[in-house]
């Protein structure tokens, strides 16, 4: 059996920890990330070789790099990097194409990169492949409360070790699903076990366009691509749907309300980190920081270098929203963290104002920056650790600790770690205008020309 893992998602919901270049499935809040553990539980499932990994353009060295902490490594061909998100269908028909290349008759078990999952569930996963081999298989979870955040599934007519599905629900409001509990609806999971056989086969029946362009060996024309959910796009139009129910922990962790139920509480319903006096059923994350909470009761506390967010954990849907305003002024809140991952190392901004930025540049051992220039600004480099490979108007010289030198705006220039520790740079730009789109690239490493 053969695993996909889905890692594209942004995770709005979860702003001012996700943010677009570093989401959810990346962070790292307790140990390993949800990406991490998924992949763990893929090579369980699956071993090294089974899995293909489908994530966006711009976190693929995230991918590259969090599986490399794991001591794994990807095999060639088994990332691959959508240019648009186009919903779950797109993307697992692409990681299915991949996989009847490898395994024409296989199956595939579909995981979220995102969700909270005990391994338990890998033994329901396997009891599962005969019923794949000529349906669509999902999981779902029985609830444990009349959750409104999730959509829900009726069984219908048994198919051991399943049911196949009568029908698929939206988020319903909580008098519905309370209704929907005591019929016996099931979370639906969107965890996915697939074969090849059935899976071009209702695609094609369903979905001719996406069944076309998927149908060969290349990459597809993502340009073209409708962006659909599987859900929409494939199971609430096939008649071959089955649901087999897992009895494991579960979550998608989607908003604080959900990362709120799944750590400890204290006597007052309260989790995380803070002093809490005649407080009741408040989330605090505020790492570093001593936080005290004074008669209050269901907020969400979210603290981080550059932003703050404060809200009631009953409305924890609308952080969405304001997401939303922040990207209709332009905002980069939303896109990067105080330190912003690249494929090479990372890079801190230490302090902005109008006209000069302070970063602190971190490249790895062998990795190398983009030849590149900059129109509007100038900058300083200080080295604080290691040696500096730098490259001016195609003049190379190394630079060691305490050595700086100076690239004026119009200058093209260069920035490689050529030794065996990591390479700390602290850069001070000087300029009218200082964003990241004011670079011009002309060689890159890294294919981001």
């Amino acid at each position: 059996m053969k695993s996909i893992i889905l890692a594209g998602g942004v995770g709005t919901r979860l702003w001012p920890l996700s943010r677009e270049y570093y989401p959810k499935q990346f962070l790292q809040l307790d140990g390993l990330s949800l990406f991490q553990n998924t992949y763990k539980r893929a090579v369980l499932l699956s071993g090294e070789e089974g899995i293909v990994v489908v994530t966006s353009t711009i976190h693929q060295y995230l991918v590259r790099n969090q599986i490399e902490e794991l001591g794994y490594t990807l095999p060639n061909g088994n990332l691959l990097a959508e240019p648009a998100g186009k919903n779950t269908l797109p993307a697992i028909a692409w990681a299915m194409q991949r996989i009847r290349t490898i395994s024409p008759s296989g199956t595939a078990a579909v995981f979220p990169s995102d969700h909270l999952l005990a391994d338990a569930a890998l033994e329901n996963i396997r009891e599962a492949e005969p019923l794949a081999e000529d349906h669509l298989v999902t999981f779902g979870i029985r609830p444990a409360s009349p959750h409104t955040g999730y959509g829900y599934i009726k069984p219908g007519k048994e198919l051991p070790p399943g049911f196949l599905v009568k029908e698929f629900r939206e988020k319903p409001d909580e008098s519905t699903a309370q209704e929907y509990l005591r019929k016996g609806y099931l979370w639906n999971s969107g965890i996915f076990l697939l074969s090849v056989r059935c899976f071009f086969e209702e695609l094609k029946r369903y979905q001719p366009v996406l069944a076309k362009a998927f149908g060969k060996k290349a990459a597809p024309d993502y340009s073209g691509l409708a962006a659909i959910s599987i859900d929409y796009g494939l199971l609430e139009h096939s008649r071959r749907v089955a649901v087999v129910p897992l009895e494991v922990e579960w979550s998608d962790l989607g908003t604080f309300r959900a990362l709120y139920d799944s750590e400890v509480h204290d006597a007052d319903g309260n989790a995380g980190k803070a002093d809490y006096l005649s407080a009741k059923n408040n989330y605090v994350h505020a790492p570093g920081k001593h936080v005290g909470l004074i008669g209050v009761s269901n907020l969400v506390v979210v603290d981080t270098s550059d932003a703050l967010l404060i809200c009631d954990n009953r409305h924890t849907e609308q952080v969405k929203d304001l997401v939303s305003h922040y990207n209709k002024n332009n905002d980069p809140v939303t896109r990067f963290h105080r330190q912003v991952h690249r494929p090479w190392g990372s890079y801190t901004v230490l302090e902005e104002s109008g006209n000069y930025k302070i970063k602190r540049v971190t490249v790895k051992p062998g990795e190398t920056l983009s030849l590149q220039l900059h129109h509007h600004r100038s900058e300083h480099w200080v080295v604080v650790q290691g040696t500096a490979e730098v490259e001016l108007n195609g003049e190379t010289r190394l630079l060691r600790k305490g050595e700086s030198t100076f690239v004026h705006s119009g200058i093209q220039h260069r920035l490689k770690n050529p030794g065996v520790i990591s390479l700390e740079v602290i850069e001070v730009q000087l300029g009218e205008y200082l964003e990241e789109d004011d670079i011009v690239r002309f060689d890159d490493e890294y294919g981001r020309i």
